[in-house]
């Protein structure tokens, strides 16, 4: 009798503490289940705030534009400069977040489409892209050759032939690595792309990144020259073939009016150009406004972070269009 009553005050016993296991397991899954409801939610809410920051942005190069339809200079300081905004108090009253947001000129930069021409599906080289591109990189130092094998490289990445440039890389090429694949055969949607091309290796990425941008079609680039800062000047001896050096694209650049040059001829009457020559397609792609918009937001909501990237392609006043957005850093 003894023996039967220890043996159901065990089971008893065994019975309490499998189900406390359970109900300790269905807490903890409840628990989790609501944090990650809230962290979703809290995500999701942050979110909305950084295209919230789209939409200011718009707002902002609008405002740019209106204030002179004609030039995009660096008056006010706007290019690259980080607003802040503090995110609404619940009932306490205190921040519940900010959000920083910068706008920059996405136009300082060398087009990487820009080595090709045609239509989808049938990209061809340009040799005048092909060219630029050469001369940025021997402005940045890397040895003509080297230079040679960059763009001919990323043209056979882009061309929509099978034809290898003389010093590029086509299919039969990439296919004979280990991890073997096929050149894109379209336009780079993103510059972190280069790092799959022949001939990019992350210092040579690395290198060349603050000067080169993969915009949404072929145009050479429309560079525009009253935003263009000291950093910059490596562009203006691209877009001479080389004939600029530096220390004198150097000396244009600071020659600049306040309020930026208001005509093509003051800019090209500088005494540091005097004497070079560049083709009329050359001369087309010197701008006085900007026509491309870089916006980095990053929101922090409720423990939640949240980056968004987007570039703006500005047509005119009240004509901003959104021509790509990313949930990500600039790589």
């Amino acid at each position: 009798m003894k023996r039967q009553r220890g043996v159901a005050l065990l089971t008893v016993l065994l019975l309490v503490a499998v189900m406390t296991a359970l109900v300790v397991a269905v807490l903890d899954d409840i628990r989790f289940g609501l944090r990650r409801t809230a962290n979703a939610q809290a995500v999701a809410q942050a979110q909305r705030y950084a295209l919230g920051a789209e939409t200011l942005a718009r707002l902002q190069i609008d405002r740019l534009a209106r204030r002179d339809p004609t030039r995009t200079t660096l008056e006010g300081q706007w290019n690259g400069r980080p607003f802040v905004f503090p995110l609404g108090g619940g009932t306490t009253g205190e921040p519940e977040g900010m959000i920083s947001a910068r706008v920059s000129d996405a136009s300082a930069c060398f087009n990487l489409n820009s080595v090709v021409e045609g239509v989808p599906g049938m990209w061809l080289r340009r040799e005048l892209g092909i060219g630029q591109y050469i001369a940025l990189l021997e402005a940045l130092d890397f040895a003509p050759g080297q230079a040679r094998a960059m763009a001919d490289a990323l043209a056979d990445w882009i061309d929509s032939d099978l034809q290898r440039s003389p010093a590029g890389a086509e299919d039969p090429q990439y296919a004979l690595r280990g991890d073997g694949y096929r050149t894109g055969g379209t336009l780079l949607a993103e510059t972190s792309e280069l790092r799959a091309v022949a001939g990019y290796d992350p210092a040579t990425y690395a290198r060349i990144r603050p000067h080169v941008c993969a915009l949404p079609d072929t145009a050479l680039s429309p560079i525009n020259i009253n935003t263009l800062q000291q950093d910059d000047a490596v562009l203006l001896t691209m877009l001479t073939g080389g004939a600029l050096p530096l220390a004198r694209a150097r000396a244009v650049i600071a020659a600049r009016p306040d309020d930026g040059w208001s005509a093509h001829e003051a800019f090209w009457a500088q005494p540091a150009l005097a004497g070079i020559a560049v083709p009329n397609a050359v001369l087309s792609q010197l701008a006085l406004r900007t026509r491309y918009f870089d916006l980095h937001a990053q929101v922090e909501y409720d423990n939640a972070q949240v980056v968004l990237t987007a570039l703006f392609d500005h047509r005119a006043p009240g004509d901003t269009r959104l021509a790509a957005r990313r949930w990500t850093t600039h790589e």
